[in-house]
């Protein structure tokens, strides 16, 4: 299950967050029922996915790759311990963004709410006709993507 939300912080535009709930399934894990590191990998981008599908820019990830990525593992994640992956767009520039994630493992039988990993990336934009080239060059964000995500929640765009 994912949802969309938004809070202020330090008096700035409201922040559009993706947060998306799991449950770490075998085949994330190891034999021990531990989970794999690229485990995270596919909690944080299915909450960025869900940020992304809530804008309404589901053209977005084939734009849309990765340049950039850093997490700090700081705590397991076991089978069956249900998760929740936060990602927050942290900055829209000219031809890249930032994020900024949160992996939660939540509340197990003797085993309190845990941060399980932590960390941040990049994307960035590359035009329409890029279909797979090695040297595709990064382009400036379509102004509507922009306008979507600086958008409050629920707000319509303006009319045309």
């Amino acid at each position: 299950m994912s949802t969309l939300s938004f809070h202020d912080r330090n008096n700035a535009l409201l922040t559009p967050r993706g947060i998306h709930r799991t449950r770490v399934e075998w085949i994330d894990t190891d034999a021990a029922g531990i989970y794999h590191n690229s485990a995270v990998v596919r909690y944080v981008e299915a909450a960025e996915a869900e940020l992304m599908r809530a804008r309404g820019l589901l053209e977005y990830f084939p734009r849309a790759p990765r340049v950039r990525y850093e997490v700090e593992f700081a705590a397991p994640l076991r089978f069956g311990q249900e998760v929740t992956a936060v990602v927050e767009l942290d900055r829209i520039g000219t031809t890249s963004m930032s994020f900024v994630f949160d992996v939660w493992g939540e509340e197990l039988p003797g085993r309190p709410r845990v941060r399980a990993a932590f960390g941040r990336y990049g994307t960035v934009h590359v035009g329409s006709g890029h279909d797979g080239e090695v040297a595709a060059r990064s382009t400036p964000w379509p102004a509507a993507w922009v306008d979507a995500l600086q958008r409050p929640q629920g707000q319509r765009p303006p009319p045309s």
